[in-house]
């Protein structure tokens, strides 16, 4: 088997998009999938191998089946899923959080993670050669929280014990997990960094970010590896951002 099969939840842009380029160019053949058909063919269009775009809801259990069934029926197998789509909530104090964003957040990146790896996890027990890798994104606030995130972080905590559980049940089925946990990646998401961020003191000051090519290149290491060995987790975050000593 020299075909190497890999689906990327939130692949349309940022990590994502950053995640798949970089696989594409490790050789693997990627499957991006996200809500919006645009971008996920501008991320294909800009890979240096072959890839499949499959628009797809990760909140949604049908939508996350179709998806998996799309991959199956045109490859054959999934030897990879970068479980990264995810999104958070507004800065506010929990008490002006209202619940459907709540929900929604917990949706997205705790719900749509489970239903993608569990989708994966079905395939690669089943397929032969047998078994697979699953690497969650994690997020820096898997561990410490920013102020103000208590959704986003409270699902990346629980994304902490869904790769634990990953990891442990899939060793009887050569199913590898591990996470990769990533702080101030320059997207445009982070472009606010620039401006200031509010810190735990209370004070708003800017954060250095990184570049995408060091999160890639995490990626690729931990997707690479053979299925006897795993990163369990991965940080990789700008070196000079205030993140040690932060809780």
């Amino acid at each position: 088997m020299t075909e190497r099969i890999a689906v990327v939840t939130g692949g349309g842009s940022g990590i994502g998009r950053g995640g798949a380029l970089a696989l594409s160019e490790a050789g693997w053949t990627v499957v991006v999938a996200g809500r919006r058909p645009a971008p996920l063919a501008e991320t294909v269009e800009l890979m240096s191998g072959p890839g499949q775009t499959v628009p797809a809801d990760v909140a949604d259990p049908d939508s996350v089946d179709k998806l998996f069934d799309s991959v199956v029926d045109r490859f054959g197998r999934v030897d990879l899923l970068f479980n990264n789509a995810g999104m958070s909530g507004p800065p506010v104090p929990i008490d002006e959080l209202d619940v459907e964003t709540w929900r929604r957040v917990v949706d997205v990146n705790l719900t749509g993670s489970f239903l993608c790896a569990r989708a994966a996890f079905a395939v690669m027990r089943r397929q032969d050669p047998r078994g697979g890798r699953i690497i969650n994104n994690g997020s820096i606030s898997a561990s410490t929280p920013r102020p103000f995130s208590a959704p986003y972080t409270a699902t990346k905590h629980a994304i902490t014990g869904l790769t634990k559980s990953l990891a442990l049940d899939g060793r009887a089925f050569d199913i590898a997990c591990g996470q990769l946990d990533i702080g101030n990646v320059a997207s445009p998401m982070t472009e606010v960094m620039a401006e200031g961020v509010l810190q735990a003191d209370g004070s708003t000051r800017p954060e250095p970010t990184m570049d995408m090519d060091a999160v890639a290149r995490s990626l690729v290491h931990m997707a690479s590896l053979p299925l006897d060995a795993n990163v369990l987790f991965l940080t990789v975050m700008a070196t000079t951002m205030p993140f040690v000593g932060r809780g």
